[in-house]
């Protein structure tokens, strides 16, 4: 009859530098903790002199480096049939989330500063694994232009603070890392 102690010795006999990159590969998968400011985004809506003006409709999302979306934070229209005018908004991700981006969405803003958070989850409120973002700004508008306007950024950062040019339709935007 063989002992215990035996049978558990063989069962746990692994090559070292196995080990060690199963580790290491486990710790690169870990998601992000979530946190309740991994981003902080300002920006501004320019108040535009025409005799048409129309309020803009405006997305902002997040994506991977590869330019996959992650999470929309904000979707500001009038009629849902023109949010098709988001064109890179909607080809990433709006006609997909016909029904899960309501607690993104609101009406249209007029001109004014604006300050939005994200919270480093997905669409689906899990973490996000460490790596390369960028944080995406559109804004399109009846009888006006529009602005796309892409901001990088790598998860985990601290205290890094990035500054984009404003556009036609989007005033400068101020995007920081707690």
């Amino acid at each position: 009859m063989m002992n215990q102690g035996a049978s558990l010795r063989g069962l746990m006999r692994v090559p070292a530098g196995f080990a060690a990159g199963v580790c290491l590969l486990v710790a690169l998968v870990q998601p992000v903790q979530a946190q309740e400011d991994a981003l902080q985004i300002s920006f501004s809506l320019p108040e535009i002199k025409t005799g048409q003006y129309q309020r803009p409709y405006t997305a902002v999302w997040i994506e991977t480096s590869r330019g996959k979306a992650v999470k929309t934070l904000a979707v500001w229209h009038g009629d849902k049939k023109w949010l098709k005018d988001l064109r890179r908004w909607w080809r990433k991700t709006g006609r997909y989330q016909e029904g899960d981006i309501d607690g993104a969405t609101g009406a249209t803003r007029g001109p004014g500063d604006y300050q939005l958070v994200w919270d480093g989850t997905d669409s689906k409120g899990n973490a996000v694994a460490p790596g390369e973002y960028q944080l995406v700004l559109e804004a399109s508008r009846e009888h006006g232009s529009r602005s796309l306007m892409k901001q990088k950024f790598t998860l985990p950062d601290s205290s890094t603070h990035y500054r984009v040019k404003a556009g036609k339709e989007l005033g400068a935007v101020d995007v920081i890392q707690p």
